[in-house]
């Protein structure tokens, strides 16, 4: 019986290291998804020649060619929808949706954010939790809702914060912590074991009060 395959498309904006770690989850067969399509609302990336690479069909939608936010969201759900994904997955893609998008994707997309939400949403999130002086910095995966930021948590990986930390050493130690637990997350929906109702999520079968924490390599519910 061969494994069940979820059908995907990736947005991003920029270099697409998290695009890349989940190439290679898939190369790998750690992750049993197909990447329909890589869209990017910035041309010339570092993240379409990934996709390229990996030949898979690499699409420049240019958010400046548009008049509104609401005119490049319109075409890009036209772009998503010839590909029929059952997910959309946010690698570093930097722009705020409209609800018209995010209704119309309501429960098939998920999201990476820098920081153990509900703390540090928004930018410079390394930054602000040095200025914090938190114990423990991080990354989430959620799922996309109409709060920027504030889609129902799926999984964090959590890291301890040293007395030497500066913003770049967080981002580096987090950018490794976000291509396990990423990769980890999608294929949890293509076992369909992760789903989300009406703002609930659920981890087979079961309601998650708080998500699952990724520390020290160990997955801790």
């Amino acid at each position: 019986m061969s494994k069940p395959s979820l059908d995907i498309v990736v947005l991003i904006s920029g270099s697409g290291s998290n695009l890349q770690a989940i190439i290679d989850a898939v190369d790998t067969g750690k992750l049993h998804a197909n990447i329909k399509a890589v869209i990017s609302n910035r041309p010339n990336v570092k993240g379409l020649e990934r996709a390229q690479s990996a030949g898979i069909p690499a699409i420049t939608l240019d958010h400046t060619q548009f008049a509104s936010r609401e005119a490049f969201d319109q075409q890009l759900i036209l772009e998503i929808e010839q590909y029929q994904p059952e997910l959309i997955i946010l690698a570093g893609f930097m722009r705020i949706l409209t609800d018209e998008f995010v209704n119309h994707f309501k429960g098939r997309m998920l999201n990476i954010h820098p920081s153990l939400l509900p703390e540090f949403r928004g930018l410079n999130t390394h930054q602000r939790a040095l200025e914090a002086g938190v114990k423990q910095h991080g990354v989430s995966v959620h799922y996309v809702s109409n709060e920027l930021d504030g889609g129902p948590l799926v999984l964090q990986a959590v890291i301890d914060v040293n007395a030497l930390d500066t913003a770049e050493s967080l981002q580096q130690r987090i950018h490794q912590q976000e291509h396990i637990i990423y990769p980890m997350a999608i294929e949890w929906v293509a076992q369909h074991r992760l789903e989300v109702i009406e703002q609930q999520v659920y981890l087979d079968k079961q309601p998650l009060e708080s998500p699952p924490k990724w520390i020290n390599n160990k997955l801790i519910n």
